[in-house]
Formats: C-alpha cells, sequence, structure tokens
C-alpha cells in the first residue's frame, strides 16, 4: 500500500479533527445562551434534506469498513446486498411510525418519552437502561472501529486518535448540544458522500479485477449463510435502531410529516447505495487477488488488503472519510446519551452541566473497553439480541386495540426473551455455559451453524411467549383481588376515548387510561 508517511498520517487526522473542532465550537458559541429545551432537542425545526443528511451520519461509522467487507467476503453478493438493504430500510420506519408517536406525545423527543406516557415510569426506566446500554456499545464499538482502522492504514497507535475524538466532540456538544450535533451532521454527511463517491470511482479505476477469480470465489453463488442473514439482519436492525436516540432526536426535529417521510426516504436510498459500496470492496478484494492474500487474511481487513494496492492519497482520502464518519457517529451518540439521560432519568430537572460530566466520566470506560474490544460485528449483535427481545412487545403498546397491554408485561416480555435464548442455546448445544454465551454471541455471527439464527428466532418469539402469559397473569389477580374485595373487574375495560384535531387537518383518536399507574 501507499502508506502516508508518519508525518503525512499525522497532519491529515489532526487537521480533519481540528477542522472540526474550529466548526463545532464556532457554531456552537452563537448557541451559548439557548434554553435547557433546545440543547437537548429541536422539535419542529428541520426540513427534509438536512433531516436526510442527519439519518445518514448518525447510520454510519467507522466500524463500515470492517463489518459490510467482511460480510461480503464470507456470504458474498447475497450477503452484502441484504446487510445493506436491512441497514438502510429501517430508516422508513421513522417515516412512517414517527408521526404516530409525535401526535402521541408531541412533547416529547426521545422514545423513552413516550413509553412513560403509555406504560409508565417503571417501563420508561427498563427501556431507558436498555437504550443506555446500547448506546454505551455502539459508543465503545465506534472507538474501537476508528482505532483499528488508523492503526491499519498508517501503522500509527489509534490510543491518541480516541482520545482527540473524544476530547473534541466532547468540547462541541458540551457547548452546543444536539443543535450542534445536527449542524455538524449535515457537513459531515455531504463530506462523506463525496468522499465515498470519490473513492469509489479511484478503487473502480485502479484496482485490477481477475476474471478468472469471481467464478472460483464462490461469491456470486447463494450460501447458508447468506440465506440465515434474510432473517438475522432485517430482525436485529430494525429492532435495535428503535434503541438509538439520535434517530428519534432527529425524527422529532422534522418540521413536518411530510419532511420527515422525504427525509428517511432519501436517507434510505443514500444508505443503500453508500454501504453497497462499501460492502462491494470485499468483493474486489477477493476478484483482484488482494484477499486472502498470503498468510491468508481475516475478511474483516478485506477493505485494507485492497487500499495495499493503491496510491498513497487514495488512503489519504479514505483517512479523511474515517474521521468524518467516526466524529459524525460518535458526537450523535454522545448527544443522545445527553438528551436520554436528562429526560429519562431526572426528568430535565437536573442541571445540564451535571449531566454532561456524568456522560465525560462514562467515557473513560468506553475508551478502556474500545481498546480491548472483540469483534465489532460481535459487540452490535449483543446489543441487537437485547432489542429483539424488547421492542416486539412494546410495539405491541402503539396499537388502539390492546389498549390492555402494560408495562408488566413489556418487562416481562423482554427479559423473558432473553431467557429464552439462553434455554434455546442451552439446549441446541447441550450446555449451560454455551447458552449463556449465545447470549453474548461470542461465536460471531459466521459460526456455521443454527445457533445466532435460533437465537434471533427465540427473542422474539419468546418476548411474547412471556409476554401474553404476564397478561394472563396478571388479569387472573387483578380478577381474584377484585373478587375478594367485592369491586367490579374493569381491566378490560376501554379507557376514555378523546379525539382532537392537529393543524385542522387530521384527527385521531388517543386512548386516555383509566388510572395513571399502567405497570400493574
Amino acid at each position: 500500500m501507499g502508506q502516508p508517511s508518519f508525518e503525512a498520517s499525522n497532519a491529515i487526522i489532526y487537521l480533519t479533527y481540528g477542522a472540526f473542532l474550529l466548526i463545532g465550537t464556532g457554531v456552537a458559541w452563537t448557541m451559548r445562551n439557548q434554553t435547557k429545551t433546545d440543547f437537548l432537542s429541536s422539535n419542529g425545526t428541520q426540513t427534509a434534506f438536512p433531516l436526510a443528511l442527519n439519518f445518514i451520519a448518525s447510520a454510519l461509522g467507522s466500524g463500515i469498513l470492517f463489518s459490510y467487507p467482511e460480510l461480503a467476503t464470507i456470504a458474498g453478493v447475497q450477503g452484502m446486498l441484504v446487510y445493506a438493504l436491512a441497514s438502510a430500510l429501517p430508516m422508513l420506519v421513522f417515516g412512517f411510525l414517527g408521526p404516530i408517536i409525535r401526535r402521541k406525545c408531541p412533547e416529547g423527543f426521545v422514545l423513552t418519552e413516550w413509553t412513560r406516557q403509555r406504560f409508565g415510569t417503571a417501563t420508561m426506566l427498563y427501556l431507558s437502561f436498555m437504550t443506555l446500554v446500547t448506546l454505551f456499545l455502539y459508543m465503545v464499538a465506534e472507538l474501537s472501529a476508528v482505532g483499528q482502522v488508523v492503526n491499519a492504514l498508517t501503522g500509527l497507535d489509534g490510543l491518541p486518535v480516541i482520545i482527540v475524538q473524544c476530547v473534541i466532540t466532547t468540547i462541541y456538544t458540551s457547548i452546543g448540544g444536539f443543535k450542534i450535533s445536527f449542524l455538524t451532521d449535515v457537513i459531515q454527511g455531504v463530506m462523506v458522500i463525496g468522499l465515498i463517491i470519490i473513492a469509489t470511482i479511484t478503487i473502480g479505476v485502479e484496482t485490477d479485477i481477475q476474471p478468472s477469480l469471481i467464478d472460483s470465489s464462490g461469491l456470486t453463488q447463494a450460501n447458508l449463510l447468506g440465506w440465515q442473514v434474510v432473517y438475522i439482519l432485517p430482525v436485529a436492525i430494525f429492532t435495535n435502531d428503535f434503541f438509538l436516540s439520535q434517530f428519534w432526536l432527529r425524527t422529532f426535529a422534522s418540521k413536518t410529516d411530510k419532511d420527515l417521510k422525504i427525509g428517511t426516504s432519501m436517507a434510505t436510498v443514500g444508505l443503500l447505495c453508500i454501504l453497497t459500496l462499501v460492502g462491494s470492496t470485499g468483493l474486489i478484494a477477493a476478484w483482484s487477488g488482494a484477499w486472502p492474500g498470503d498468510p491468508p487474511q481475516a475478511g474483516s481487513i478485506a477493505f485494507f488488503l485492497l487500499l495495499e494496492q493503491l496510491p498513497s492519497w487514495v488512503v489519504g482520502i479514505v483517512l479523511v472519510m474515517v474521521v468524518t464518519l467516526s466524529t459524525a457517529a460518535f458526537d450523535s451518540l454522545q448527544s443522545a446519551m445527553v438528551s436520554s439521560a436528562s429526560n429519562d432519568l431526572f426528568r430535565n430537572r437536573l442541571n445540564i452541566w451535571f449531566i454532561r460530566g456524568m456522560v465525560v466520566l462514562v467515557i473513560i470506560p468506553i475508551v478502556v473497553l474500545a481498546l480491548r474490544a472483540p469483534s465489532i460485528l460481535q459487540i452490535y449483535l449483543i446489543s441487537d439480541l437485547l432489542s429483539a427481545a424488547t421492542v416486539p412487545v412494546l410495539c405491541v403498546g402503539l396499537s388502539n386495540y390492546f389498549y390492555f397491554w402494560r408495562g408488566f408485561e413489556v418487562v416481562v416480555g423482554g427479559l423473558g426473551g432473553l431467557l429464552t435464548v439462553f434455554i434455546f442455546g442451552t439446549i441446541y448445544y447441550g450446555d449451560a455455559q454455551a447458552g449463556a454465551d449465545l447470549l453474548l454471541v461470542s461465536q460471531g455471527l459466521y459460526s456455521g451453524d443454527w445457533g445466532v439464527f435460533g437465537a434471533f428466532v427465540a427473542a422474539p418469539i419468546g418476548g411474547f411467549l412471556w409476554a401474553f402469559a404476564a397478561l394472563g397473569v396478571r388479569l387472573s389477580i387483578q380478577y381474584i383481588m377484585a373478587r375478594v374485595k367485592g369491586h367490579r373487574f374493569d381491566a378490560l375495560d376501554r379507557p376514555v376515548e378523546v379525539g382532537h384535531r392537529e393543524n385542522d387537518a387530521t384527527y385521531e383518536e388517543t386512548l386516555i387510561p383509566h388510572k395513571s399507574g399502567r405497570f400493574f
């Protein structure tokens, strides 16, 4: 690889970070006197195009340079396309469900606020814990990825880069809050699209594909993993996106429902193109002879093996793209963690600087774990499994037909789904330790058996089975208590229906529960 020199690599990396520091702090300083509400959210202020760029920037990270090419080298064209589609299409969900959530919870800015209103405080805290854990894991994965990418591209130690990125994003998000994250994501989204176009054209011109390797690689053929991920990845990514507060902050930030639908549609198309191009580098690496190399290398570094055949200036472009991707993703995760913690744990009553300080303290273990992190894809899969157990039973509450659904069912269902994964793993592998390891997806996605596939089937189905069992238990207890106390059994009474108009254009029926306590 025409690897940039030590001096050039440092100059590219730190000048890029310096540019984001100047832009971020400069714009954030103009917002320093904003209210706490404006610091945490920007409800109803953004149009379609900046929303689209924000969804793109928030959905990407430097980890895509490992995970998408890796899957392409293992599951071929089929797996790569499924991964790209499964990652891009969930953006449409925010365009579809976002207007519903916004009408049901007009003052909110994260999903947990709707959860509190619909299911009560206990369920909200449960979902908030899952959300914060997911954000924590994504921050670990992002820092781990950027450190590994910088090391692979330049040979530099990744730790200083990780620390500088944390410091810079903390500075400008601390001053400007969500709004500065939104504005920098617009800039970073444009840069990412431009850089990927340049890198794609360059790789296409400079790379020599050998036709004989296309057939012998077998990557154009269907395979077991390729069929398994047709189910695994849509379930994993679709449910996990519900836990990512940065998407909900942008959903609530849309000026109108039309802006939201157009923005998410544009983001879906953009993400699909970007992720397909990035994943294709794994195929190109295999078909050009760059991967697996001699001695054979892991598929996760296929993209970097491909770069070894290209001039150093191409690596420089990719390096700028990596810093841009990672900074955009990490500042979105930081602002999302601040907004979620402030709203969920402290009801926005605690001084925002205390929240910021707590997030800074949390970043310390994140950096430590990022330096020791296992496979980045494994980190994503752990959080995906958590969401696959919880989100389906949570979404039942969106339907007015299930007005009797309570937080008790959501919590029991979510935890029960995880227990079902453990039970499945214990039975499938014949060992309780292997069942516990399946919860951590310790064998990764490419184990060659049906363990991970079964886990992602067991999580949502087990969640529903436990949730409906919990519903039966709750109704039975409430019926017995009503008979003992001589009261009428009213647990299945339909809540009061209240109609309201919004902008004199839409009409929706809202259900107002009988009681303030909705957990049981």
